[in-house]
């Protein structure tokens, strides 16, 4: 098995790139988390502006194009696969190793997408960022793995990603095992492009006060008919 190549660095791509329309792309949601912050609130049934959090990710899945997994014990709509990590509870590793598994035996005529989307379901602006990371597509060498943003502070979104499948499988399989194992230790090897088009969009709910503040921006983005940037 080749060993993991070291990160690339950061190559900003801006609106308007891009050189046709990519492949489809499957969407693999981790939806298994509580939020401990939260009361312990299922994060994938947090109502936001009158809409769980998940029918909020899922939203990106039309313009991915691809077949769709939640992984977590929540209900999901007609169409979309569901499984869990065996046993539960095993982390966001051990919910990607499982969800790539079900995409793997749904996959198309001629095997599953070359590229997934692995998302965390707190994010409430995912369907807007993925739908940039996947128009730069088609601008990415052949020698990167993975796309992602990278938000104000510097960090990598690693759970708001297009992986390329095979690099995410070969990584899977160089670990002893996927139980609580950090998505760090995954993926912080691979070969990485960084997109600037959408950064405005990345942004979680840990705490009540983000909620609330993501109510704000929401009520801000009907006044202004779009959604607004991320609040400093």
């Amino acid at each position: 098995m080749d060993r993991p190549r070291r990160p690339l660095a950061p190559v900003l791509l801006g609106p308007g790139v891009g050189d046709g329309p990519p492949g489809a792309v499957d969407l693999l949601v981790l939806a298994g988390g509580r939020g401990e912050r939260l009361g312990g609130q299922d994060k994938a049934a947090l109502v936001l502006d009158g809409r769980p959090l998940l029918d909020r990710v899922l939203d990106a899945a039309p313009s991915l194009g691809g077949r769709v997994v939640v992984v977590g014990d929540t209900a999901v709509p007609p169409g979309v696969l569901r499984t869990l990590e065996d046993p539960p509870d095993g982390g966001p590793v051990a919910g990607i190793d499982a969800g790539l598994a079900v995409l793997g035996r749904a996959g198309r005529d001629g095997g599953p997408a070359p590229w997934v989307a692995v998302v965390a379901v707190d994010q409430p602006a995912a369907a807007q960022a993925l739908s940039s990371l996947r128009a730069a597509l088609t601008r990415v060498p052949d020698d990167v793995d993975a796309v992602s943003h990278v938000d104000g502070t510097g960090h990598r979104q690693w759970l708001l990603a297009l992986y390329r499948r095979a690099a995410l499988e070969g990584a899977l399989a160089a670990l002893p095992g996927a139980r609580h194992t950090s998505v760090r230790r995954l993926v912080g090897d691979l070969a990485w492009w960084a997109v600037d088009a959408g950064g405005e969009h990345v942004g979680d709910v840990d705490t009540w006060a983000d909620l609330e503040g993501w109510e704000r921006r929401l009520r801000r983005g009907r006044m202004a008919g779009q959604l607004p940037e991320k609040e400093g």
